[in-house]
């Protein structure tokens, strides 16, 4: 009798704990280390992070590779006390049973929330982790009496319909990604389940990793009267009750109808007429079956034979007159990734052409950017990408695969980049909040590296004339890659500055020696960038604010002693100094004077020091307001391509 009790104990004391496990995995880490002291500098302010910036976010601290990388989220239509609860229990917790694991993760709550609190010595943002797994099964089992097969039937379905609400969920909302079902079985009153998955991930990986954890419950615990699951990136869990007050605003799915056919009819193979097929016409469909399965099979070798044919001729190598290699696809292969161009694979549109997603036959996806036809400028732009892009490769540019050219085609083919560009992100309300300091300092010290890369470290001397935060793409760790080359200008090595009379860029981001003069040089990049880490640390469009722009409504404020003003409320909690510090890097690069600007290797030194002393701004170069353009003072469109006048 005693054992029994204890027995029964010790499953209650599970079922409590299942919203309190914590994985601890990966390398171990001494008490001594950096990493040892890093994360309980980073732990406590994440109760407090998570509900400022609206119920997700990702912190890191320290030096690779003891740097502490943590992610925290609460459920949607959380309590925020309830929300800086959990998380502060559940950091507590990761902390106490994780003393010497580097990588860790709890998905947990309490009546009123559901919240994650993950860890790791490596970047977690925009990986989808799959391993390992942490199931909690009920205790109890459902009784025998009941029909199994109903209610797993009808379990599934209700899986099916709770995984397809989290996966379709509005990309627009930082809590993406959760669906929540009360349903009522033939045999139960109602079944209650909750699905959630990381909002920085894509639907397919959330779609996977619910996947998977529903299978590792079905797999072992089927038949339980509920349960969780959890994987880093994913939560799972069902039961017979209400649990996190996720269910109180959801409405009831009702039981379906009951089916005409016996339990005893349903457990039988039966002919129309009613006479039962005995085992030799059972014998003989499964053999039927079986061959039409194997005629399937042979078939779908044959295409994939096919398919992989085509992919080996549908591209081919190219040497253009300099003997730089590229690859050459044909449009064959181009039209097959893209679904013949489809709408649904509109990546986005710009002055020159439509940027589609494509995936080849094995598998590989890449952005496919098609050119307008019968444009003169365009012809330009694809022959400037083709060119330049084959000779560059750094981590924060975007790569080239390859270009088409058939027919009026003109096609370029780049890497994929799943984060899409940086104004979806830096000027959407709902996901600016994802933009941590520490993801912001890093994406501006990531396009500060590329145009470093591009004036100075490559083998040729190009200037992009075209920077703004639509040209900055992001990749799946939200590192940012230099995009869209069309307008770009290839310099000597030893030349420092050129004039054109055709003006090639966005108002608002173009240097006043080259709007209004046609002057270009290094220094016309660095005052593009400027703006954009002014729009950066804002969170506001250079072209949204009354008068000059963005650059001259910093001068004001910075001028007056009143730096806070500039700063994106959702950044006002996070270290001044170092903001403000940026503030006056990002005003010397949009300074009137060219010979003033910083170049972009100094740039980078300001942005890794916390010793060198910076040098004062002066006044901002007030190239364009929004009463000149409307006026017709300064008629320019947002894309400019001009030719300027002789002088």
């Amino acid at each position: 009798m005693g054992k029994i009790l204890c027995l029964s104990l010790l499953l209650v004391l599970q079922t409590l704990h299942v919203v309190n496990a914590v994985k601890c995995f990966g390398s171990s880490f001494n008490v001594n280390s950096s990493y040892a002291q890093n994360r309980p500098k980073v732990f406590p302010t994440l109760a407090d992070k998570v509900v400022t910036n609206g119920g997700f976010y990702n912190a890191s601290l320290g030096q690779s590779p003891d740097r502490v990388y943590a992610l925290v989220i609460c459920a949607r239509g959380y309590d925020k006390d309830a929300c800086y609860n959990c998380v502060q229990s559940l950091t507590q917790n990761t902390q106490t049973e994780c003393r010497s694991r580097m990588d860790s993760f709890i998905w947990g709550g309490n009546d009123d929330v559901t919240c994650l609190v993950r860890s790791s010595n490596q970047s977690t943002f925009g990986n989808l982790q799959l391993k390992p797994p942490v199931v909690w099964p009920s205790p109890d089992n459902i009784e025998s009496s009941k029909n199994l097969t109903l209610f797993e039937q009808q379990w599934e379905e209700m899986v099916n319909r709770t995984l397809k609400a989290a996966t379709e969920a509005a990309t627009s909302s930082v809590l993406k990604y959760y669906s929540v079902e009360k349903a009522g079985f033939t045999e139960f009153p109602d079944v209650y389940m909750l699905m959630q998955c990381t909002p920085d991930i894509t639907s397919r990986d959330c779609k996977q990793c619910l996947g998977d954890s529903v299978m590792y419950f079905r797999k072992d615990y089927m038949g339980r009267k509920g349960g969780m699951a959890s994987l880093p990136s994913c939560y799972f869990r069902w039961d017979l009750y209400a649990f996190h007050n996720a269910f109180d605003n959801v409405t009831r799915v009702p039981a379906p109808p009951p089916r005409p056919q016996s339990q005893e009819k349903q457990s039988c193979i039966t002919e129309k007429k009613g006479k039962s097929i005995g085992y030799g016409g059972i014998i003989a469909i499964i053999v039927v079956l079986t061959f039409i399965n194997i005629l399937v099979f042979i078939g779908f070798i044959k295409v994939y034979a096919r398919r992989g044919k085509l992919n080996n001729v549908g591209s081919a190598e190219y040497s253009d007159s300099d003997g730089q290699f590229m690859l050459r696809f044909d449009i064959g292969m181009i039209l097959m990734a893209t679904d013949d161009f489809s709408s649904e694979n509109t990546l986005g549109q710009g002055g020159f052409g439509t940027v589609y997603k494509g995936t080849f036959p094995n598998g590989q996806e890449v952005a496919v950017k098609r050119l307008t036809k019968g444009s003169g400028q365009g012809d330009m732009e694809f022959k400037n990408e083709v060119s330049l892009l084959t000779r560059l490769q750094h981590r924060n540019l975007v790569k080239l695969l390859g270009f088409c050219n058939e027919g009026d085609e003109e096609i370029l083919v780049y890497e994929f980049v799943p984060n899409s560009s940086l104004d979806h992100f830096i000027f959407d309300e709902d996901k600016r909040s994802l933009l941590t300091w520490e993801v912001r300092f890093r994406i501006i010290e990531g396009i500060a590296k590329g145009l470093l890369y591009l004036h100075e470290d490559s083998q040729l001397k190009i200037i992009h004339r075209d920077l703004k935060a639509s040209n900055i793409l992001l990749d799946a760790e939200m590192n940012p890659k230099v995009a869209d080359f069309g307008t770009a200008r290839l310099f000597d090595t030893d030349e420092t500055r050129a004039e054109t009379r055709r003006i090639a860029g966005t108002r608002g981001y173009m240097a006043p020696e080259y709007l209004n003069h046609g002057q270009i040089s290094a220094k016309s990049d660095v005052y593009s960038f400027g703006v954009m880490l002014l729009e950066m640390i804002n969170g506001g469009r250079n072209n949204s604010f009354e008068g000059e722009g963005l650059a001259a409504f910093t001068w004001k404020r910075w001028v007056e002693g009143k730096p806070e003003i500039i700063i994106d409320p959702l950044l006002i909690e996070n270290p001044r100094n170092e903001i403000v510090k940026l503030i006056q890097i990002g005003l010397l690069c949009v300074q009137e004077n060219a010979a003033k600007r910083p170049n972009m290797s100094s740039v980078i030194i300001w942005l890794g020091s916390e010793t060198i002393i910076i040098p004062l701004p002066k006044a901002p170069a007030f190239t364009w307001s929004r009463s000149q353009s409307e006026s017709g003072a300064m008629s320019i469109s947002d894309d400019v391509f001009t030719e300027l006048s002789c002088r």
